[in-house]
């Protein structure tokens, strides 16, 4: 079992904390957290059973074999700088701050070590996350298999080339607000046709739920379970007539397209602007 010190216990890294916990991946004796504020880390603390430090980073990254930097891509110079000198060879460290590429991580920790840079998406507080991770040379497949358990924890997992991670991004990192989207405009249309409110929002979650399980599932393409609800001249193939004449496909797809170039040039302008704080 190894020591594992999560670093910022907001949203994504409460969630790490309560998947870890979950999973028996670490114990309460074998993880800590770090909080800048100290409402925060009482809450935590509480919720969790576990010690959280205020504005200990460095005291628990000296103290951990895997550091998890669970805060905004801004600070994360500021608490690399920090730690620098506590970080080992033989710890993992593992990057949160999916914006902040890994030849921005070397620079800054200064030194060899396994470092991974993952995209958690929201759903991971409800252990039902969708995560992209890439990874440095230094990292050895004994720990690529640690830190896809730890994300395994709370939803699925996946490994991909670093420069994929803008899309990764786009995809399942901004994903839920499209489908958010989605739930709402069918709650709506439920509500125009008469049904309560209450109704309409169980059917459509259960529906999105139940349509998302079956893709999981069976394994099949969504074009064949799509066609399995279609009857000829019936209600559904009505309704895909209507979505696509207002080019519902060809409008996710140019999202996705969209919010990948805008992830790139956000990082791009973060990377200048970090290395010119820190050059």
């Amino acid at each position: 079992m190894k020591r594992i010190a999560v670093l910022g216990a907001g949203n994504i890294g409460a969630a790490m904390i309560g998947g870890i916990l979950k999973s028996g991946l670490a114990d309460r004796d074998h993880l800590i957290a770090t909080e800048a504020s100290p409402e925060r880390a009482e809450q935590i603390a509480a919720r969790f059973g576990i010690p959280v430090r205020l504005r200990a980073n460095r005291e628990a990254a000296g103290w951990a074999e895997i550091i998890m930097l669970a805060v905004k891509p801004l600070t994360v110079p500021h608490v690399l700088e920090e730690i620098r000198d506590e970080l080992r060879p033989d710890q993992i460290l593992v990057s949160l701050a999916a914006a902040v590429p890994i030849a921005l991580i070397e620079k800054l920790v200064a030194k060899r070590m396994p470092i991974f840079r993952a995209m958690p998406n929201i759903p991971v507080v409800v252990d039902e996350g969708a995560t992209a991770v890439a990874a440095n040379g230094a990292v050895t497949l004994e720990q690529r298999r640690l830190v896809e358990d730890i994300f395994a924890a709370v939803g699925y997992v996946v490994f991909v080339e670093e420069e994929l991670m803008h899309a990764v991004t786009a995809l399942s990192g901004s994903g839920p607000a499209y489908i958010y989207m989605v739930i709402e405009a069918l709650i709506d249309g439920g509500l125009k046709m008469g049904l309560s409110r209450e109704v309409a929002t169980r059917l459509t979650e259960q529906t999105v739920l139940g349509a998302a399980k079956l893709v999981r599932e069976t394994g099949l393409h969504p074009a064949i379970l799509k066609d399995q609800v279609i009857t000829p001249g019936g209600v559904t193939i009505s309704a895909i007539h209507e979505l696509e004449k207002h080019g519902l496909r060809s409008m996710l797809i140019s999202a996705i397209e969209t919010a990948t170039l805008q992830s790139r040039r956000l990082t791009e302008s973060l990377t200048s602007k970090l290395l010119s704080r820190n050059p």
